[in-house]
């Protein structure tokens, strides 16, 4: 969530843009902000604490950094989305007018309207939706905390980060099991309700951030079906800045697991190969000795994050042999007897995306098939490029399979008196190499006819994701030549992840 959306898109329907004043631009506003962050994080590396409250004060009351702010909350997709005032900012005016609320003299932070989203598992996930003025206070804050947590974040910690994405924690998941002389045991570890059960104390005691305004987000309560309910602990799942506040109170976690624990494992000369890989609440354990685990490693993680008010999923929490494979992050992790590791999707990862695909050919029963394939092609396009990274390729072409079956079967319940020919004749053509191409007509006024044909799960092209290094900090200049080198060295859109290059 530190990431800043450089990218300025459409915020109402008639595409006005933001006009900044005269002799203003975004680049100049972003490298102003990003000069102070980058002091900020250098500051926090040679541990001058009192230098770097002062340039976070500094950042927090930039007249820059509160126009960015604005611009993230007025650019993502939750920017029709308003909290329990119901207030939106659209027009340029209403934006400019916005940064001049974001003051901290004065600033009583809303309650947070409560949504509750359906989870994979069939449970209700609860969502805080802030108002406007206090997702901006928070982005705006979250610029000054971004830096810091950058710079003491955990190195193997991929979640919620610049430059890191999902792509780089199973890279590294698969480096951590290549070898012979690799671990063998996995504990398999989520932490239960991370967001709703982290102690506000701790927070506030550990969190180098301003403590008046982190008070105020940890304890504005929540409106659920008109009744306002206080917040005693965790902090909101929806606020901007939330992620980062999760990130570090996880930070330490492989430093707990590794404490008191030998370095060679009993009776060999082998290291004992505890490693802690984590994206988000969710982490595995390595290690060679399943014994280590159990006795020691697991309990100092328990000890770790009672501190912090959290303890571990017992359904989710396990221990398992590399052999029988893991999964983590919609990925199968497993390594085979010819001593290859193999990752490709799990079985659930593509149970989900039949599932969604059934959805939308349900929506679409009386609707126009235009809308329909467009709906299947950024469904199959954005499935794909997350599973591309890894063996996925026999998974894509039975998927390609499956879904024109499943086309077929449903064109035969919407056509019941109709044959194979007629349907082939109607809704399918040659296309590329492919006979039976499922696709969408569209005819205009003067007499112009246009076709969209349904995407192949099997074009998409299986690439090597390279792993981000371990102590790449990108508010360090020291590595501004290497995020620009990964940044142009990717062949396909949105390769990269989560990261945006800032300046380029």
């Amino acid at each position: 969530m530190g990431t800043v959306p450089w990218t300025v898109y459409a915020p109402t329907r008639r595409k006005e843009h933001w006009k900044l004043p005269d002799g203003l631009s975004w680049q100049t506003v972003q490298l102003k902000v990003k000069r102070l962050q980058v002091r900020i994080a250098k500051a926090a590396k040679q541990r001058r604490y009192r230098l770097m409250r002062s340039l976070q004060w500094i950042l927090a009351h930039s007249y820059f950094a509160k126009l960015l702010a604005v611009r993230r909350v007025t650019s993502n997709k939750g920017k029709s989305t308003p909290g329990v005032d119901g207030v939106v900012w659209k027009t340029s005016r209403q934006k400019m007018n916005a940064v001049k609320l974001l003051y901290r003299r004065g600033y009583h932070a809303l309650p947070l309207r409560r949504v509750y989203i359906p989870k994979k598992s069939g449970k209700l996930r609860p969502l805080g939706i802030p108002s406007m003025r206090d997702r901006a206070m928070q982005a705006l804050y979250a610029f000054t905390l971004s830096p810091i947590a950058e710079t003491f974040g955990d190195p193997y910690s991929y979640g919620f980060r610049q430059g890191r994405s999902c792509a780089d924690a199973i890279g590294h998941c698969f480096h951590r099991f290549c070898f012979k002389s690799s671990p063998q045991w996995v504990l398999e570890a989520d932490i239960a309700s991370c967001f709703d059960e982290i102690s506000q104390k701790w927070l506030l005691e550990n969190i180098p951030v301003d403590k008046k305004m982190l008070k105020q987000w940890l304890s504005a309560g929540f409106f659920d079906k008109g009744e306002l309910y206080p917040t005693i602990k965790g902090t909101p799942q929806g606020g901007i800045i939330s992620p980062i506040l999760m990130n570090m109170t996880l930070d330490g976690l492989e430093k707990a697991a590794k404490t008191g624990l030998p370095f060679y494992c009993k009776g060999t000369t082998l290291k004992n190969g505890v490693m802690v890989i984590r994206y988000a609440d969710d982490f595995i354990v390595s290690a060679k000795d399943r014994n280590l685990l159990v006795d020691k490693v697991l309990p100092s993680l328990k000890t770790f994050l009672a501190e912090r008010g959290l303890t571990l999923s017992e359904e989710k929490t396990r221990i398992t042999h590399i052999n029988k494979g893991f999964d983590f992050l919609g990925q199968h992790v497993r390594k085979f007897q010819n001593g290859k590791v193999y990752i490709k999707p799990t079985r659930k990862a593509v149970q989900g995306l039949q599932s969604a695909a059934r959805d939308i050919l349900k929506a679409q029963c009386v609707q126009d098939n235009w809308s329909m394939v467009r709906r299947l092609n950024q469904l199959v396009r954005g499935w794909c490029n997350y599973h591309r990274h890894v063996c996925s390729k026999s998974i894509f072409s039975w998927f390609d399979t499956w879904l024109h079956f499943e086309i077929r079967r449903w064109l035969h319940r919407r056509h019941p008196n109709k044959g194979r020919l007629w349907i082939k004749k109607k809704y399918f053509r040659t296309y590329r190499t492919i006979r039976w191409s499922f696709f969408a007509e569209k005819k205009y006024a003067d007499g112009r006819k246009e076709y969209r044909d349904l995407i192949k799960a099997a074009w998409t092209p299986i690439v090597r994701h390279t792993k981000v290094k371990a102590d790449a900090n990108p508010y360090d200049p020291t590595w501004n030549d290497y995020f620009i080198g990964r940044k142009k060295s990717k062949k396909y859109i949105n390769q990269d992840g989560r990261f945006v290059e800032e300046f380029g």
